[in-house]
């Protein structure tokens, strides 16, 4: 079989927090050869990897420097090196910028952004390479640098370690564009490669006021005590929660949470949601029996992981009775039904060990558990 070639991806600003989630992103792809250009290397070495680039991801910038005159020297002056040397290598290669939305704004910072936009507009319409342009808000992900340039990073990193934030204007609206939709646009771009030059707005962005930011990341850390899950599986609040955890120190990795023991085995809430019910886990030594009640409402499900048992369930009117065997060798959910009283006994040797999910978060006010014998 014949290897195909690789494509030969040339990513400026690697070690920066979108060119890091870049390149691992990239490399995960075997058709593509990333290199990587950084803060302090040489006019050589970039000169030598755009002789060999075929694309050139160009995010390397300066957003918060010491001195004013660095968003010159950075943002204007390597985007001229990177056209200057592609005129000089006669190359066409094709460019993908990491601009700003803050091109229309008057600061240096914006200023020096749409200069290099300019520089690339020109390189595409005198040397022919094609040219294309994200104007990016704020990006908040995995390893962005917290008390630099992301409000996220930073409310995510001092909450998690348990830090003031502090907000000034707790109205004001961020926009903001999450990293893997980046990442996203980035790897889409490189398929298409459309001669000409193109600037391009973010579709995917999110905008959400200081003190609503805040206060979701400050809920994802209460969660850990409540045992409460927020709504993390979509959207901003899907993103948010990524990448506030990503910013828990080591000693955060786990957690411990409540076990309640008695002379049957113990019985362990693992996590409740505010409308989805609750998943807990229970064990039971040989010859134990573990339920003995009925619902009107509440529905549970049973999965024996570990251990051999019997369920029992009788009609509360006509008194049925039906029995169901399960063992941890073979998965098999088990359901209870409003109107049966049920239990569970160990008929196994050793311990028997059940994951248990309720429909909803146990209430000890209204239980909807009543004692009875099956």
């Amino acid at each position: 079989m014949i290897k195909s070639k690789s494509t030969k991806v040339l990513i400026t600003g690697a070690h920066g927090f979108i060119g890091r989630n870049l390149v691992v992103a990239l490399r995960e792809n075997h058709h593509f050869d990333v290199m990587s250009f950084g803060r302090g290397e040489s006019d050589e070495k970039l000169y030598r990897q755009l002789s060999e680039a075929d694309i050139v991801i160009h995010l390397a910038g300066e957003n918060r420097p010491k001195s004013q005159d660095y968003f010159e020297i950075t943002n204007v002056g390597l985007t001229n090196k990177i056209a200057e040397n592609l005129k000089s290598l006669g190359k066409k290669t094709a460019i993908i910028f990491a601009s700003s939305v803050q091109v229309n704004l008057d600061n240096p910072y914006g200023k020096s952004k749409l200069s290099a936009e300019k520089i690339l507009r020109s390189l595409s319409n005198l040397n022919g390479n094609p040219v294309t342009i994200f104007r990016l808000p704020g990006v908040f992900g995995k390893w962005c640098k917290p008390n630099y340039n992301s409000v996220v990073a930073t409310f995510c990193h001092n909450i998690a370690n348990g830090r003031e934030v502090r907000i000034d204007d707790p109205n004001h609206i961020v926009r903001i564009v999450y990293i893997d939709d980046v990442i996203d646009l980035f790897k889409e771009s490189l398929g298409e490669a459309k001669s000409g030059f193109h600037c391009k707005e973010v579709r995917s962005f999110y905008e959400i006021s200081l003190s609503d930011l805040a206060a979701q990341i400050e809920a994802f850390e209460k969660s850990r005590g409540s045992q409460i899950s927020e709504s993390v599986g979509l959207g901003l609040v899907r993103a948010l929660y990524a990448t506030y955890v990503s910013y828990l120190p080591e000693r955060k990795f786990s957690y411990e949470i409540p076990c309640h023991s008695d002379d049957r085995g113990v019985f362990v809430e693992m996590l409740k949601t505010p409308n989805c019910g609750q998943f807990s886990y229970f064990t039971a030594h040989p010859g134990i029996t573990r339920g003995g009640h009925y619902h009107h409402t509440k529905t549970e499900k049973f999965l024996v992981l570990s251990g051999e048992a019997k369920f029992r369930f009788r009609h509360l009117i006509s008194n049925e009775v039906v029995v169901i065997f399960t063992t941890g060798n073979i998965p098999k959910i088990v359901d209870t039904i409003p109107g049966w009283v049920h239990d569970i006994t160990n008929i196994g040797k050793d311990d028997m060990i059940v994951m248990l999910w309720a429909n909803e978060i146990f209430d000890i006010s209204n239980p909807d558990t009543i004692s009875s014998k099956v």
